[in-house]
């Protein structure tokens, strides 16, 4: 039984992804949490406590699956570089049908909230800096097995990447073809294999 709690949890915690993504915070209703999540409001009342508490757990989950990706394309790697450039490339999909949440639900978060809800407008950018992190270390164990030079900057390298990703989220939330998103990505992934100490 709390196997099957959880399970139906994440399910409900993704449609909240989807419905704050669509609406952000402010504009989300608790009939639209109701409608979307086909439960009353005593049940997400006692699931999750508050609308902000709903909205805090769907950006952890939301964060939760972008890093698990992240993850994903870094262990059918060797090279942290090639792992990273990856995980770009496969951003390149965003404007297909088949993936709702173009934008970064963390950056519309950020932008919509301010300083009016301090408390999930943190959370957003402290899941922000996470991914960031994980770019740096990446970067540093590249640098480790020598595919990074001394002089590169593993703390600059990730900050860059963090703001790459960031941009071509929202670029893709644009109406353009999504070949147009898949050379960016490309781009990108590209512009980080080059990164790459080449052998003397």
């Amino acid at each position: 039984m709390p196997r099957q709690r959880l399970y139906d949890r994440e399910q409900s915690l993704d449609k909240a992804v989807n419905l704050f993504w669509q609406q952000g915070f402010h504009a989300t209703s608790l009939k639209d949490l109701e409608h979307a999540l086909d439960m009353r409001p005593g049940s997400i009342y006692a699931a999750f406590g508050s609308k902000q508490a709903l909205f805090e757990a769907a950006l952890d989950r939301y964060a939760a699956l972008g890093l698990e990706d992240l993850e994903k394309q870094r262990a059918r790697y060797a090279s942290p570089i090639d792992g990273l450039a990856a995980y770009v490339r496969a951003l390149g999909a965003l404007r297909e049908p088949a993936v709702p949440s173009r934008a970064c639900l963390l950056v519309k978060s950020l932008l919509e909230l301010g300083d009016r809800a301090s408390l999930a407008g943190n959370k957003a950018d402290h899941l922000l800096a996470a991914m960031e992190q994980q770019f740096v270390e990446a970067f540093r164990n590249a640098r480790a097995r020598g595919e990074l030079g001394p002089e590169q900057d593993p703390t600059r390298l990730g900050r860059r990447l963090q703001a790459e990703v960031m941009g071509l989220r929202s670029y893709a939330q644009r109406a353009v073809a999504s070949s147009a998103v898949q050379q960016l990505a490309d781009d990108i992934a590209d512009s980080i294999v080059a990164y790459r100490r080449q052998p003397n």
